[in-house]
Parts: C-alpha cells; structure tokens; sequence
C-alpha cells in the first residue's frame, strides 16, 4: 500500500513542498495552481494579511467548501434512495 504514493515538489506561494501522496503528478499540479490562485485572490483582496494568515483564511475557505459538499452529498443520496424507493410510472406508453 506504502509503493501507491508518490512525491511531488508542489511551489506554493514563495516555498517549495514535497507532497507525498496518491496522487498523479497531473492531480497534484492542479491542486497546487487552484491553491496558488485562491492564495493569490486572498492576498489581493486583504493585502495587509501575513501569509500565515492568509493560509489560515484558505483552509477555513476549503474546509467550510468541503462541509458544504459533503452535505450536498449527503442530501442528493437521500433524494437517490427516495427515489429509488418509488415504483415505476404506469402512465408510460
């Protein structure tokens, strides 16, 4: 399980991490341009913040989107299954 995850040099603002995860180098590069572009539209928008702070604002940003998601999910699997506990229309012709 270990041989599944790979390392990738992710430039995140004005750093260099290696991120070690599952990932392929295709994902990992995407998540580290959105992570740079929502970094960068934070800075612009509060310039004042440090970028301890402005990294602090980010992951609430993300978790908060994440929760949202999360419950998106969980209310369009109920629909689903109410859904699936309906009987076929016999109206079909």
């Amino acid at each position: 399980m270990a041989d599944d995850k790979r390392r990738y040099k992710a430039h995140i603002g004005k750093k260099t991490y290696t991120i070690v995860g599952p990932g392929s180098d295709e994902f990992m590069a995407t998540v580290t341009a959105v992570l740079n572009n929502q970094l960068d539209q934070i800075k612009s928008l509060a310039p004042q913040l440090s970028e301890t702070d402005a990294a602090i604002l980010l992951a609430f940003n993300t978790i908060s989107d994440s929760i949202k998601l999360k419950d998106e999910i969980k209310t369009l699997q109920a629909r689903l299954a109410d859904h699936d506990d309906v009987p076929p229309s016999s109206d079909q012709e």
